[in-house]
């Protein structure tokens, strides 16, 4: 290449220091460009690539596009530090090009967004959705990695409360509630340790998650109902006894219609249903001891009356009816100003009455007080007329007054 050719396509690049027709390395750009310096030839092996630079008939140096170098050309430059630059090229490319690590903000951010496709199922495709749901579940997993930390680090407190505050800043729980059956397996396991993880995070020391579940009580009408389903029920589970850790969410459960599905719950016939079923009804009725008196002091009648009365309890019943304790707080509330309660404790009292095997304890309470109950009997009526409370009431009577002291 002439030096008339090479004039004439030259790019200002910049000065270079001149030392008398040697070859310098310039160690201040860090080994990203290895220069090579004979008389007015440079060779610049830079990110693998080749570069002409020559120095113009005015002196400048400046910067050619020129051909792959010849094996002579090369030849001209320490082969060892060919090799070392270029290596040390390579990782700082890769570097460059590595992509941002994601921030939890960003992570809860993604996720919320392919919830709301997932919701949505309006792609037709197979094969797109398929592949939305996987990415689904990787974004999951990473939350998972943040709360509970992993196998190289421990959960950082920072990034929990920001993913915390992201997470309730919008409807992403109850996306992730209502998706959950749309996932595959390993999603859905992860999906319930992030919920239950969440309802203990605080933010400026307050349960965030307790403020959102209280604005959106009704998710709990559909963690409850989830036990009627194979796939989902233990799931869902979880995921509601992680939830009743909140006073006012758990109040919710109990005063709700909700709860007289558990006695149908406990008793399914998939063993691992029915057991995740008791274990939340034992978390309902033993946690928060302020809420579960109120609620028993409120709704004892229907709670015995449904459980012993039904027949598939009559082992429970019959432990019931045997006792001289509970004997005595049924017949105390027979005394109560309320006639409802009156009415409803009669119907738990008239099975102490009809057990035909009554403990000797149990029998001596009765004929001791048997001069006052018939006396309460004589006057004791509904307020409508009900032909099966008479004969119930009648029935009592005959047994009360028939019982004899046994020794």
């Amino acid at each position: 290449m002439s030096n008339r050719t090479i004039e004439s396509s030259i790019q200002w690049f910049t000065y270079l220091p001149q030392i008398g027709g040697r070859t310098e390395t310039l160690g201040e750009r860090k080994g990203r460009e290895l220069l090579s310096l004979t008389h007015n030839r440079v060779l610049v092996f830079l990110e693998r690539e080749t570069i002409g630079i020559c120095l113009s008939s005015r002196g400048a140096p400046v910067l050619v596009s020129r051909p792959s170098p010849s094996p002579a050309e090369i030849r001209r430059l320490p082969s060892a530090a060919i090799s070392e630059n270029g290596e040390a090229d390579n990782k700082k490319m890769k570097s460059l090009f590595k992509s941002k690590p994601k921030t939890p903000v960003d992570l809860v951010r993604q996720t919320r967004d392919l919830l709301i496709y997932a919701d949505r199922g309006s792609d037709s495709r197979e094969s797109k959705r398929e592949e939305k749901i996987l990415e689904l579940g990787k974004l999951i997993r990473e939350l998972k990695s943040i709360l509970y930390g992993n196998s190289e680090a421990e959960p950082v407190s920072e990034s929990c409360t920001q993913l915390t505050q992201e997470f309730f800043r919008e409807n992403t729980l109850r996306l992730l509630i209502i998706c959950l059956p749309k996932l595959n397996l390993e999603a859905r396991k992860d999906a319930t340790q992030v919920v239950a993880n969440l309802q203990r995070q605080q933010v400026q020391s307050r349960l965030i998650a307790c403020d959102y579940l209280e604005k959106n009580i009704d998710l709990m009408d559909v963690l409850v109902s989830g036990y009627e389903s194979t796939d989902m029920a233990l799931h869902y589970g979880a995921m509601l006894r992680e939830c009743i850790r909140h006073q006012s969410v758990a109040r919710y459960v109990l005063e709700s219609e909700h709860m007289k599905k558990f006695f149908d719950y406990i008793q399914l016939p998939n063993f691992d249903i029915a057991a995740d079923a008791a274990a939340t009804f034992k978390e309902l009725l033993t946690r928060h001891k302020s809420t579960v008196a109120e609620f028993l002091s409120k709704n004892y009648d229907w709670l015995l009356g449904d459980i012993l009365l039904d027949r598939s309890n009559s082992a429970v019943m019959t432990r019931y009816v045997s006792s001289r304790d509970n004997l005595r707080i049924l017949m105390n509330l027979l005394r109560e100003s309320s006639k409802s309660i009156q009415i409803e404790a009669f119907h738990v009292f008239k099975l102490f009455a009809a057990n035909q095997h009554k403990p000797p304890d149990i029998v001596s309470i009765l004929v001791a007080n048997r001069s006052k109950l018939l006396r309460l009997f004589a006057d004791f009526k509904t307020e409508k007329e009900d032909e099966q409370f008479e004969a119930d009431k009648a029935q009592v009577v005959k047994e009360i007054a028939a019982l004899e002291p046994k020794d």
